[in-house]
C-alpha cells in the first residue's frame, strides 16, 4: 500500500512559497483541522527553514501536517476513551512546573555563586586521597613512533634519537623523520592508550606488554618497513594512573562534588531561613 497523500498540501503551500502576494502575513490561513483544533500557516512557517527548495518545503510541510493531524486525532481518541479522572493531568503539570522553576532557580545560583576554580593543589590532594580509584584499565604510554622504508640507508640509526625528547634534540629528530620516515607520531604531550601505538606495528600479540622502563625500545620489521617505538613514559595496566593522566577527570569530579554539596546547602539554607522567619508551620497530632 502506498504512502497516503494529503491532496490539499501542494495547493496550501503556494501561499507559503509565494508569500509575497499576501499583504498581511499575519492573516490566519488554515492548513488542517481536527475537531475544533486548527493548524495555521503561521505555525508551519515558524518551523520551516528559509533556505529549503520548493520540493523540500513541500515534503517537509506535508510531513509536519500529517504529524500534527495524527497527534490531534490521538488526543481526540484519548479524550473519548479515558475517564475524566484519567484525563486530569493538573497534578502532573503542577509538579512539572514546580520542578522546572526550582531547577532554573538552582541553575542560576550555581552559575552566580558556586566556586568552580580548581587549583593544582586541590587536584593533588584528591588524587593522593583516592589513588585506589584511579587504576589503569590498559597500558598507557608517552612515546615516539617512527615508520621508515627499508630502502633508507641504515634505518636503525633512528634508535639514537630515542633519548631526544626536548628542545633542539626533538627538533633534530623531527627533521630526521621528515627526511626519512614514511610516517611518524610524537605522543609526548599527553598519555595515550598503548593500543593506539601498537596498532601501527605489524604482528603484535594482543597481550604484548611494553618494558616497564623509560627510554626502552620496541622494534619491528616487515618486507617494506622498519618500525620503531621509543618509550618515554609507561603506565602498566592494573597500577595507579599517573596524576597527569587523570587530572582532568579529577577536576570534573571535584566540580561535581561541589555542585552536589552546593545544591544540598541551598535546600538546608532555605529550610533554616523558613524556620527563622516563621514562613511555615508543621502540624503535629497525637496518635490515638
Amino acid at each position: 500500500m502506498g504512502k497516503p497523500k494529503f491532496p490539499y498540501t501542494v495547493f496550501l503551500l503556494l501561499p507559503l512559497l509565494f508569500s509575497c502576494i499576501f499583504a498581511d502575513r499575519s492573516e490566519k490561513i488554515p492548513l488542517a483541522k481536527v475537531g475544533d483544533e486548527i493548524l495555521y500557516m503561521s505555525e508551519l512557517e515558524s518551523v520551516l527553514p528559509n533556505n529549503l527548495s520548493r520540493e523540500d518545503s513541500i515534503l517537509m510541510a506535508e510531513d509536519y501536517i500529517k504529524k500534527w493531524v495524527t497527534t490531534e486525532l490521538l488526543i481526540k481518541k484519548a479524550h473519548e476513551n479515558l475517564t475524566m479522572a484519567q484525563r486530569d493531568v493538573s497534578k502532573e503539570l503542577e509538579e512539572y512546573r514546580n520542578s522546572l522553576i526550582i531547577y532554573r532557580y538552582k541553575k542560576e545560583l550555581l552559575a552566580d555563586k558556586m566556586d568552580t576554580l580548581v587549583n593544582d593543589e586541590d587536584v593533588r590532594q584528591f588524587y593522593d586521597a583516592n589513588k585506589q580509584n584511579f587504576i589503569l584499565a590498559n597500558d598507557i604510554l608517552k612515546a615516539i613512533y617512527i615508520k621508515i622504508p627499508l630502502q633508507v640507508s641504515k634505518p636503525e640509526q633512528a634508535r639514537a634519537f630515542c633519548e631526544m625528547t626536548t628542545g633542539e634534540d626533538l627538533k633534530e629528530l623531527q627533521e630526521f623523520c621528515l627526511r626519512n620516515a614514511e610516517s611518524y607520531q610524537f605522543y609526548l604531550d599527553e598519555w595515550v592508550d598503548a593500543r593506539i601505538v601498537l596498532q601501527n606495528l605489524p604482528d603484535m600479540p594482543e597481550d604484548f606488554s611494553f618494558p616497564n622502563l623509560k627510554n626502552s625500545l620496541v622494534e619491528k620489521r616487515d618486507e617494506k618497513y622498519y618500525y620503531l617505538v621509543c618509550v618515554i613514559g609507561y603506565g602498566r595496566k592494573g597500577t595507579v594512573a599517573p596524576l597527569e593522566y587523570v587530572s582532568n577527570n579529577i577536576r570534573d569530579i571535584i566540580i561535581n562534588n561541589r555542585k552536589t554539596e552546593f545544591l544540598k546547602k541551598i535546600e538546608e539554607d532555605v529550610y533554616v531561613e523558613g524556620i527563622r522567619n516563621q514562613k511555615f508551620k508543621i502540624y503535629h497530632y497525637e496518635a490515638e
